[in-house]
């Protein structure tokens, strides 16, 4: 049986079985919302919005947000009206997903996440509170990211990938001066299996070899190979990971 609050604004009739929606929700037509769902006050869901079954989303987020470039971007945001969130999900309070995300089975997003257009982020991953993941970013399954991390648009990420609190990357060499050209903004390449400690910074178009760990407060200007543990200001090679130690 459905609990539904009557100060809740519902214009779906796509709910699944045992589902609780809270106080001053706003729903809207078209959202698709499995079975055993619980959202709570102050959530508002736009058209084109699915919830899996067993998803619970917390106060304050809105999910289906339009990316808008307000004139003030030299880049036309597109996408598609879509979100999916997969089984089991948590979804935390005050956070942002845009329109035209997929998000994996039992995926925790943070406190005040915000998630942009155009993302895939895996299964039974970790976006911790207040990350910034922007758009046209793809994260596997198994992967962690802290807090306070800020993830730059056009980056791969791959499983299994713990990327420590703070954490910065970047995508433009030219840091903004010249007007945006597609061909040369791209993120980090960040393999599988990669850790990356507190506040290392990643360049743009860099590729982090597998099972290679990032020192805390590294700066990454150049690829780092595979196995690799790199410390420093830039980055240096210290040694090689053998076998059985990743």
């Amino acid at each position: 049986m459905n609990r539904i609050s009557d100060r809740a604004v519902v214009q779906t009739h796509n709910l699944g079985e045992n589902v609780v929606i809270h106080d001053f929700v706003v729903i809207r037509p078209g959202v698709i919302i499995g079975n055993n769902v619980v959202i709570h006050p102050h959530v508002v869901i736009e058209s084109g919005v699915t919830l899996a079954d067993d998803v619970e989303i917390f106060p304050g987020t809105y999910i289906g947000k339009v990316p808008k470039g307000a004139g003030a971007i030299d880049r036309v945001p597109e996408f598609e009206a879509r979100v999916e969130i997969g089984t089991g999900c948590c979804i935390g309070p005050n956070a942002v997903i845009f329109y035209d995300v997929r998000i994996g089975n039992n995926t925790l997003i943070g406190d005040g996440a915000s998630i942009r257009e155009k993302c895939i982020i895996g299964s039974h991953c970790v976006i911790g509170r207040h990350v910034i993941v922007s758009y046209e970013t793809y994260i596997g399954d198994q992967t962690k990211i802290m807090g306070l991390t800020v993830i730059t648009g056009k980056t791969y990420i791959g499983n299994n990938v713990f990327i420590g609190p703070q954490v910065g990357t970047a995508n433009d060499n030219a840091i903004g001066r010249l007007d945006y050209d597609e061909n040369k903004i791209k993120g980090p390449h960040i393999e599988d299996n990669v850790s990356v400690g507190l506040c290392a910074l990643i360049l743009p178009n860099t590729r982090i070899g597998k099972f290679s760990i990032l020192g805390a407060g590294t700066v990454v200007t150049r690829d780092v190979p595979e196995r690799a543990v790199v410390m420093g200001v830039p980055a240096k090679v210290i040694r090689f990971l053998g076998s059985g130690e990743e």
